[in-house]
Order: C-alpha cells, then sequence, then structure tokens
C-alpha cells in the first residue's frame, strides 16, 4: 500500500529507471529524441550532457518523458568521462515533484506535487537533504541518487567506516560508509532504496516513506 493510494491524482508521468553500478538510470527517457544513458541527479542543479553526445543545433532542448510528455531544458555540456551521456537535473523538473519507487523500478513526474500520505517530511534551501542521525548527532545529509553509496561523510582522508544510523523513525545499527572530502554529507542508493522517496522542487520538500516491501538489509 502506497502512501497516497486513495488519494486523487492529478497529471503524472510514469517512466521506469533501472540500478546500474547502483546508480539510478533513466532506460526510456530520451535527449531530443535520441536515446542514451542518462542518470537521474536528484542534487544536480543543471542538467549536464556529455559532449560526445549529439545534440540538435541551438541552446534549448528537449527531455522527452514519454510519447506524450517532453521538457524543455538549457543543459551544460561537460565531460563527463564515459560514465553516462548526461545526468538530468532538477531543472528539468523545475517546480514541480518527483517520487522515485524503487521497488518497482518507476520514477513518477508530478506536476501537481508531493502527496505526502504518511511520508516522513523534510524541509529544505539549496540542494534536497534530509536529517540523517549518525551516531546519534543529527546532520543535513545531501539526497543523491547519482551515489551508490549508503553515506558519505565529510573526512580529510578517505576511507571507509562504520556509524550508526537512523533515518524516517528507521534504525539501520552499525552502517558500513564512504569517508571523503566533500563539503557535505551525501546519502546514496545503497540506503534510498528502502525508501519511497519524494522531492518536491516548487516547495523545498523531501518525502520518505519506509517501503516495507524492502528488507532491511537489501
Amino acid at each position: 500500500m502506497l502512501p497516497w493510494q486513495n488519494e486523487r491524482l492529478g497529471d503524472e508521468v510514469n517512466f521506469a529507471f533501472s540500478l546500474r553500478n547502483n546508480v539510478v538510470t533513466l532506460d526510456t527517457l530520451r535527449v531530443d529524441g535520441l536515446p542514451g544513458r542518462f542518470i537521474l541527479g536528484t542534487a544536480a542543479p543543471v542538467t549536464v550532457i556529455d559532449p560526445n553526445f549529439s545534440l540538435r543545433a541551438g541552446s534549448t532542448h528537449s527531455v522527452n518523458l514519454s510519447d506524450k510528455q517532453t521538457i524543455r531544458i538549457t543543459p551544460q555540456r561537460l565531460s563527463l568521462g564515459g560514465v553516462a551521456d548526461g545526468i538530468i537535473g532538477a531543472d528539468t523538473w523545475r517546480r514541480h515533484a518527483l517520487t522515485i519507487d524503487y521497488k518497482s523500478g518507476l520514477v513518477t513526474y508530478q506536476k501537481e506535487g508531493i502527496h505526502p500520505g504518511q511520508m516522513t517530511l523534510y524541509r529544505y534551501t539549496g540542494a534536497p537533504t534530509v536529517t540523517v542521525s549518525v551516531d546519534g548527532r543529527d546532520i543535513q545529509a545531501v539526497v543523491d541518487t547519482t551515489s551508490p553509496d549508503t553515506l558519505v561523510l565529510p573526512r580529510a582522508t578517505d576511507g571507509r567506516g562504520s556509524v550508526h544510523v537512523m533515518l524516517a523513525g528507521t534504525d539501520f545499527g552499525a552502517t558500513d560508509v564512504q569517508f571523503s572530502n566533500v563539503t557535505q554529507p551525501r546519502i546514496g542508493n545503497r540506503m534510498l532504496t528502502h525508501f519511497l522517496v519524494t522531492i518536491d522542487y516548487g516547495k523545498s520538500v523531501v518525502g520518505l516513506w519506509r517501503d516495507p516491501r524492502v528488507p532491511l538489509r537489501s
């Protein structure tokens, strides 16, 4: 039972994704009508397209969610080193909402905005963030679907370690995390997969709903 199953939903578009190397890859999405390997970048403010991907002439381009739903964007050109043809950023969704159903492999673009249902809600400024308890201390972590890890925590020296993590009322216990020279903690797909995740870019709210279909240690 999804948290908003009995609500009347507005104008929505569903499109499929897969976890390739534990990164959210949008399988059916096209840019300028062309297929490619496009990664969902929930924390990326602007869509980035690799220079090796052929865009049509001009500065304005299109993201094709489906045969009937196209969104105009003005992406940046930046080499992605062969990792992907593009990272689809927040500019694509503008002031609307996006829900990621990891269990079903579906992303839902919600023009009407968030349907909070039984979700735990987090308001943010800047990039989408949630509050995570790490060893009993609350921190703000960026929701980053380009990260294949659990948590990436700031530290001058790179490495891995174990910390006690709690998120949205769920106790993950001792959790393997990455330490890296980053400016802000980031939460990745190894942890996000346990939740239904909604980001409402218009209202600057992240909603998390613990998905009982996913075992805690998946």
